[in-house]
């Protein structure tokens, strides 16, 4: 069970952020305007609304040392929302030169610039000049070749971390003079001229990278994919092959969004509804080890009880053609209510929907919710706290390199705080881990 579970939209929360000491947050709801909520005994009281966009507002960051917000949208514009001695949020213009939609911002790690995707093939990396007191963007293109679903910033504030819908992940140099401090040499390289792609991986079955994240080192990349993979990648340097990649082809529905909370660990979550946590490393690999979420230990979960049988005569009352009544129609009904592929009159008695007379199980609980936390019951319910996609998880407490509890808000409209020592161990359910491919 999650920590928190706060319902601030009865529509989707696109994205979130949290302030420094995570007494507010800026949310999201699916609109052209960013909610910013106030923490009080009573609950999250909504104390501001940034509406200076035109369309909907694909990506927020809160930066937590110059207490910045910098918003993206479908509208082709991003802005920097600075709070202002009168308490008021006031936007800075940002040139990002796009002719498509941004979908995706982050604040660097020293705060000095920030990056924004686009579906125009186009990632600006952008800081800010003095003179005409906005912020100038310039333009990373090769070799992109299809919409910027995600970034992440690399430790040393000159790499950048990206995941396309071209099937691939890349690793770019976002360095540029003036602003960046030559960095150190890495497994990503020593030379890093502004656009220099450092390195690139692929989704195994072409699916496309929907987030990525670099470990708390940078010396390890991590994507999810739309075929349901999880990707670590362990660098050697520029042109050489990799010291490692392990691949992890998961049964469940895809991930969508992920974070590292310890140099060996991964939280990623997505279309299953609730977060899990990885582990492991280059030597031995990786493997799935417990979901976040406890309210998704459904598989325990008993089958219901067969319906009461029907006064005599009713059954026979209810025939005649036309009734949508015959084997089919109860077939497909029963598969949409519950999960079920087989008819409410093919199971023995005191079997639950999906679980047919030999043991055997047709139902989502089996083969999706029996894999990562069992999010599906015997009755066809969703047993998770989030019950719809997880749009965005990000770090709560704890420092980079431990992180103690992650953030997440889905479509469902809640935000919600996971405890990462929390959550439901996977022995049980190791049949659908078992299909994990490494």
């Amino acid at each position: 069970m999650a920590a928190q579970i706060h319902q601030l939209s009865l529509g989707p929360l696109t994205a979130h952020s949290f302030n420094a000491d995570r007494s507010k947050v800026a949310v999201s709801p699916n609109s052209n305007e960013v909610f910013i909520y106030s923490s009080t005994p009573s609950g999250w009281v909504l104390e501001h609304t940034l509406a200076e966009h035109d369309k909907l507002v694909t990506g927020i960051d809160w930066a937590p040392n110059s207490n910045r917000i910098v918003t993206c949208s479908q509208d082709r514009n991003a802005y920097v929302w600075t709070l202002s001695q009168e308490g008021i949020w006031k936007p800075t213009l940002v040139l990002l030169r796009l002719n498509r939609a941004a979908t995706f911002v982050r604040w660097s790690p020293n705060e000095d610039k920030f990056a924004v995707a686009s579906g125009a093939r186009i990632i600006s990396i952008c800081s800010f000049e003095e003179d005409n007191d906005w912020w100038v963007a310039k333009h990373i293109k090769r070799p992109l070749r299809s919409t910027v679903l995600s970034l992440d910033w690399h430790p040393n504030n000159v790499l950048l971390a990206t995941g396309c819908a071209d099937m691939k992940a890349r690793v770019f140099s976002a360095f540029i003079k003036g602003v960046d401090a030559k960095p150190p040499p890495s497994v990503w390289g020593e030379r890093l001229p502004f656009g220099t792609v450092c390195g690139e991986w692929g989704t195994p079955a072409g699916g496309w990278v929907h987030g990525v994240a670099f470990s708390p080192s940078g010396d390890v990349l991590a994507f999810v994919g739309h075929d349901s993979s999880l990707t670590i990648a362990y660098p050697t340097g520029p042109e050489t092959p990799a010291r490692a990649v392990h691949v992890l082809r998961s049964p469940t529905l895809p991930h969508v969004t992920l974070t590292f909370v310890s140099e060996n660990q991964i939280v990623a979550a997505g279309h299953d509804c609730q977060p899990v946590l990885f582990e492991g490393d280059a030597d031995s690999g990786w493997s799935l080890v417990k979901s976040l979420d406890t309210a998704g230990a459904a598989a325990s979960k008993g089958a219901p009880p067969p319906p009461p049988p029907k006064a005599p005569g009713l059954a026979a009352s209810t025939g005649g053609v036309g009734r949508l009544n015959n084997e089919a129609f109860n077939r497909f009904r029963s598969a949409d209510a519950k999960g079920s592929t087989a008819s409410p009159s093919a199971l023995a008695p005191g079997v639950g929907a999906g679980v047919g007379p030999g043991g055997s199980s047709g139902s989502v609980a089996k083969h999706l919710g029996a894999v990562a936390g069992a999010s599906v019951g015997a009755d066809g319910e969703l047993h998770t706290t989030h019950q719809n996609t997880i749009t965005s998880v990000r770090p709560y407490s704890g420092t980079r390199e431990n992180v103690d509890s992650v953030s997440t808000s889905g479509v469902d409209g809640r935000l919600c705080v996971f405890k990462v020592s929390g959550g439901t161990n996977v022995s049980g359910i190791q049949r659908g881990v078992a299909s994990l491919r490494v």
